[in-house]
């Protein structure tokens, strides 16, 4: 071979190989220019006017955080010790001198609903509001009345009287969101008005324990405080959510935001502006969660369903023929696959309406129909009832109390020494939890008298509505710990 065909060979050769390399090589792509990225801008323009900041003026009491004061720790043969107990227990009661009362102002987001003036936002906002202002993009301010609230979502409806119609935004369907698709939350937050982040979808169906009805939208969309009440957007421009909550254990946005489903939020309003007040469904259980054991010990097979620990006197249930031990498996056609999934079915269910129920009876199908009653009716009837089950569990000033045992104690992590009425369930509207009483503390003491069961709670309480009482005191062991002890005193009526 000559020297010119090997030179010729070597570079066909050579050639090959980079060829190769070339192919085997990842490929390489300019990074992507701002002008590729999409913009929001035209979205926010439009949907802006529609946000609208929420100021509220409260009157409170000089002293209303005294409830929340430990008592000092002060030893049995301390010479302060009968000074300190009449002082607390005067004030918590309402005796002594009055007090000034002083002006606190708060702020929220909303959106407007309906052009001729309503607006929706989170009751928290305007929860005890004396006046409630609401500010639009363009500077205007209206003052607002209360259509209605709804402390359960934690959504209230407001109106306004404006001069010509006001820009309004519509509902989307929520049920369509998936993880990972993108949302927009506008709003007030830190009192900084008009303000706009973007993020996805990064949960669906999160219970965050602040209602009974909890199927929030967690959301990575940067939600501050001002931002409740305010909307959560798709990108088509409809309301699929309402920012309600953050998890911050800084107390800034770290990424964790809650809203109210649409799904879940628009009933509620409808409801609100065209009676002032909710009508859900009511079937008149207390429901408990099938646990793995639960379901085997019953041959369910797999978990599902809500397992009917009680069943109230007159209820639709009872009507109905439902039982305890029964687990409701299906009502109204729609499968209930967990415990959670009961209440909101049947709250969404129109009240008066014969609904099919399916449940599961020592392992055989019962099919049964309930006429479904009115919550707000069979909360009535429950708080009425004071005859306690064989379990001893009693429900008084919104509270659910059961016996301290040894169940309760491991339960909630309860101190050896503490004895008294376990607080298993606090109503988010009472006036307990007005208070902070939640569950897991335990009452010791109520109308200064000792507490060994849940029925001697509810005596104090008549006995101090007898005596023309507003409010009954209650020592209260938060958490059940020894060194946690408050007296708390609770009004008996709301208002």
């Amino acid at each position: 071979m000559t020297g010119r065909k090997l030179q010729e060979v070597r570079k066909l050769a050579f050639g090959a190989v980079a060829a190769a390399l070339i192919l085997a090589s990842p490929v390489i792509t300019r990074p992507a220019a701002a002008d590729d990225l999409p913009s929001i801008a035209n979205l926010a323009e439009r949907l802006l006017p529609s946000v609208v900041e929420i100021s509220v003026t409260q009157a409170v009491d000089s002293d209303s955080g005294i409830d929340s004061l430990p008592m000092p720790d002060l030893g049995p043969n301390s010479p302060f010790r009968e000074f300190f107990d009449d002082f607390f227990k005067k004030r918590r009661q309402g005796e002594g001198p009055a007090l000034p009362r002083r002006n606190v102002n708060s702020m929220g987001s909303g959106f407007v609903v309906d052009a001729n003036g309503i607006v929706v936002t989170n009751n928290h906002v305007i929860e005890k509001a004396e006046t409630i202002e609401v500010r639009f993009q363009d500077g205007t301010s209206l003052k607002a009345e209360l259509v209605g609230r709804d402390p359960k979502t934690d959504l209230a409806v407001l109106r306004v009287k404006p001069e010509a119609p006001l820009p309004a935004v519509k509902f989307g369907n929520s049920d369509a969101l998936r993880v990972g698709d993108w949302v927009l939350a506008i709003g007030n937050p830190f009192g900084l008005g008009g303000s706009v982040s973007l993020g996805i979808v990064s949960a669906r169906n999160r219970d965050i324990n602040a209602g009974p009805y909890d199927d929030f939208i967690q959301t990575d969309a940067a939600i501050n405080k001002g931002n409740s009440g305010g909307p959560l957007f798709n990108l088509a421009g409809e309301v699929v959510g309402i920012n309600t909550a953050i998890y911050s254990p800084s107390g800034g946005s770290v990424g964790i935001g809650f809203s109210v489903p649409a799904a879940t939020a628009k009933g509620v309003i409808d409801q609100l502006i065209e009676f002032g007040e909710t009508r859900r469904g009511w079937l008149g259980v207390r429901i408990q969660s099938v646990t793995d054991d639960i379901a085997e010990s019953l041959n369910l097979g797999k978990r599902r369903g809500a397992l009917v620990a009680d069943v109230t006197p007159t209820g639709p249930a009872e009507k109905a023929g439902i039982q305890a031990g029964d687990v409701i498996v299906e009502f109204n056609g729609r499968p209930v696959n967990e415990m959670k999934d009961l209440p909101r079915i049947v709250a969404d269910t129109p009240v008066g309406s014969s609904a099919p129920v399916k449940v599961l009876r020592k392992g055989q199908e019962v099919a049964v129909v309930a006429v479904v009653g009115r919550l707000e009716d069979g909360e009535k009837i429950v708080a009425t009832q004071t005859s306690t089950g064989q379990d001893g569990i009693i429900k008084t000033l919104g509270m659910t109390l059961a016996p301290l045992d040894d169940d309760t104690r491991r339960q909630f992590g309860i101190d050896a020494g503490i004895e008294g009425a376990v607080v298993t369930a606090v109503e988010s509207d009472s006036t307990a939890a007005e208070k902070r009483i939640e569950a897991g503390d335990v009452i010791t003491e109520a109308g200064e008298k000792e507490v060994t069961a849940p029925g001697d709670v509810d005596a104090r309480v008549k006995e101090a509505e007898k005596g023309g009482k507003n409010s009954v005191l209650l020592l209260v062991s938060k958490g059940g710990k020894q060194g946690e002890m408050r007296f708390i005193a609770v009004k008996i009526k709301k208002g």
